[in-house]
């Protein structure tokens, strides 16, 4: 098949997740998901539409407040500015330590439980703030809330070489995810028109990701690090998560964008066939959790988020194609990829989704977790570049 009949089949696919998004997904979450009485958003919702109403993570207000504002980009014509703000005042009010800092998880009355710094959660708090700039850009607070954090990073969680501590005093291991979302905060930064700071830690997460992320023998990116930024000698050291390998891949083509450097789109390349090769299983059409730095299955379970991070990464990768056989395999791979997001958005109440799927390829019966929708909506939005 030819890339422009590849390109017909994606804007099918696309179309048709772009409807459920708008028409179910995005009303569903807003009307069911948020908490109007107490604030914020439930953690997750049961497929009778009742909340699943456990203790909340910080990352889930912010992941929110992501989703409406690209919403309200994409042309979605629904509500997004009760969204956005609920998210907001989660973030500004129970969420807000004294310092100005953020705690990480908070109960369902809003009481903190997990105060101490969660590098993770500041990073989505960082790209909220971006995505909220980006649809009230008069709205300067947003901005300076953001220097805020991320300058408390610097000042207190900066690692004497490069990247960032979990803890002060230090707590081991020192991992690659928090990094990977800092990351993609400051691109969204960098793209809103933020400050030359955000270009600066943007470009040492990026060589910090191709000299100590990256396996220098296979170019798989590993998780879990020491002090030193060496793997740790355990099995942790081992973990390689085929999704995590397409998230990466996709931030480092966006940031050769950026910053001019090819240096990173062949590691990305090298990524995104790990993630393909060795990481996605052919019979059931979808990517597993995690594969051992020698490539062979760790976890063969396959959450939702790792489907979406494969059609960015094609995405990203028809993007910096250069012959027509890249970019019909790409499409190509994006389509692939779509149709296996797919099938978990097929339920029984339309706008919720499953989120693993077993080895028999079946989905295990549980609650929707919101945070999936950041996953989600960005996947389709990025499938909107191919044209």
């Amino acid at each position: 098949m030819s890339e422009t009949n590849h390109r017909l089949e994606l804007t099918k696919i696309r179309e048709k997740l772009k409807i459920w998004l708008f028409d179910k997904a995005l009303p569903l979450w807003w009307e069911k998901g948020a908490d109007l009485e107490i604030g914020g958003f439930y953690e997750r919702l049961n497929h009778d539409l009742s909340p699943d109403n456990i203790d909340r993570r910080t990352r889930v207000a912010a992941r929110q407040v992501y989703s409406y504002a690209l919403a309200k980009t994409m042309g979605y014509r629904g509500e997004t500015e009760g969204p956005i703000t609920q998210g907001l005042n989660w973030l500004e009010g129970p969420a807000l330590r004294p310092d100005g800092m953020l705690h990480a998880v908070l109960t369902n009355k809003g009481d903190p439980i997990k105060s101490e710094f969660d590098f993770y959660d500041h990073a989505f708090a960082l790209l909220a703030y971006a995505s909220a700039f980006r649809v009230r850009p008069h709205d300067k607070s947003l901005e300076l809330r953001a220097c805020f954090i991320r300058d408390k990073i610097l000042t207190d969680y900066a690692h004497p070489v490069r990247g960032f501590e979990e803890a002060n005093p230090r707590k081991l291991p020192l991992k690659a995810n928090p990094h990977m979302h800092m990351f993609e905060a400051c691109l969204a930064w960098i793209e809103a028109g933020g400050d030359e700071v955000w270009k600066k830690i943007a470009g040492q997460i990026a060589d910090l990701c191709l000299d100590k992320f990256l396996h220098p023998e296979t170019g798989s990116l590993r998780e879990f690090f020491d002090g030193d930024w060496n793997p740790l000698a355990s099995d942790e050291g081992r973990i390689v998560e085929p999704g995590h390998q397409f998230e990466w891949a996709w931030l480092l083509i966006r940031w050769a964008s950026i910053s001019h450097d090819n240096r990173f789109i062949e590691k990305a390349k090298r990524l995104v066939s790990i993630g393909e090769d060795y990481g996605t299983d052919s019979l059931r059409g979808v990517t597993m959790n995690e594969i051992w730095d020698d490539f062979t299955p760790k976890d063969r379970m396959a959450r939702l988020w790792p489907q979406t991070e494969r059609m960015k990464a094609h995405v990203a990768l028809w993007s910096v194609a250069q012959s027509d056989d890249e970019k019909t395999l790409a499409v190509s791979n994006a389509c692939t990829a779509a149709n296996g997001l797919s099938h978990y958005l097929t339920t029984e109440t339309e706008g919720l989704y499953y989120d693993k799927m077993g080895q028999d390829g079946k989905f295990l019966l549980e609650s929707a977790p919101a945070s999936s929708l950041y996953h989600i909506i960005c996947a389709i939005d990025e499938l909107g570049r191919i044209k």
